[in-house]
């Protein structure tokens, strides 16, 4: 039987699955759209299955913000050209609507939510689609929350702070973004992190043949500086870097009360391939 172009048409509509596979089920089923509907139905958890082991490190953050509170979300795809794609916009588009109309503080309730929308999605673009992390923060009372996106929209922070100083607050998530902070104040730093920079400082000071006495001094100087470095109320304004955050928070009467900072792909390890190794990957596919 001919499969005519505005079946298949007529099938991706309906389907949202690439012209391709919907070209293969009406051949499959002689024709039938409902039969060809169910087929592609019933393959498409299995491929969703298969794509969702592959490496999703690219797609945007988005901030969806009330007067209640603001939400920081990572979406992710495989692929920048994903990402772009208008399909992958409006369903990150929509994840930031249902955040600004629902509080949701964990990612396994947002994906459930969106589960649906998600697997559709991975069908019709062919990339590995991932909900990946969310942090809620409430409007602090008598406070405000400052946000900041960068221009790409793969990088954003919020921060919220206990005086109504909105410019402030949004100042401080744009130095949130660019320099990366692993804490707020020193005694916040994850202990492991701490020791493991100690325990490369200790290496590099033993290769310098000093006493012990003064490699200590070194290996403490170090961490010191390293503290600095990381701790928000330490490090430089990055609008006036003569001048601290502690110092910046002291002249407007303000505390920082918590803050939070997604960039795409963050964490995440990517498989590199060389270009000739893809295309023969893809030959044997």
């Amino acid at each position: 039987m001919s499969i005519t172009a505005s079946q298949v048409k007529e099938l991706r509509e309906m389907s949202g699955v690439g012209m391709m596979e919907c070209k293969k089920a009406l051949v499959e089923t002689d024709g039938d759209l409902d039969k060809a509907l169910d087929l592609l139905r019933a393959n498409s958890s299995l491929k969703a299955e298969k794509k969702a082991s592959r490496v999703a490190a690219d797609g945007e953050v988005k901030i969806a913000e009330n007067s209640e509170y603001t939400s920081l979300v990572e979406i992710n795809s495989e692929t920048d050209f994903a990402a772009k794609d208008s399909q992958f916009k409006d369903f990150a588009s929509d994840v930031a609507e249902y955040l600004i109309n629902n509080q949701v503080n964990d990612i396994a309730d947002l994906g459930s939510a969106f589960e649906e929308k998600r697997q559709s999605l991975i069908q019709s673009i062919g990339e590995n689609i991932q909900l990946r992390r969310l942090k809620t923060l409430e409007v602090p009372s008598g406070g405000c929350i400052g946000v900041y996106v960068h221009s790409d929209g793969k990088l954003a922070a919020l921060v919220s702070i206990d005086s109504d100083n909105k410019e402030l607050a949004k100042d401080l998530a744009m130095h949130v973004s660019a320099t990366n902070p692993s804490c707020l104040q020193s005694e916040d730093i994850d202990p492991e992190l701490l020791e493991r920079e100690r325990s490369i400082f200790l290496a590099q000071a033993e290769e310098s043949g000093k006493d012990a006495s003064i490699m200590e001094k070194m290996v403490e100087g170090k961490v010191k500086r390293f503290l600095s470095e990381v701790t928000l109320v330490s490090q430089g304004f990055v609008k006036n870097p003569d001048q601290s955050i502690e110092e910046l928070l002291k002249e407007n009467n303000t505390s920082i009360l918590a803050f939070a900072r997604f960039k795409v792909g963050e964490g995440i390890e990517v498989e590199v391939k060389d270009f000739a190794a893809e295309v023969a990957e893809q030959l044997q596919q």
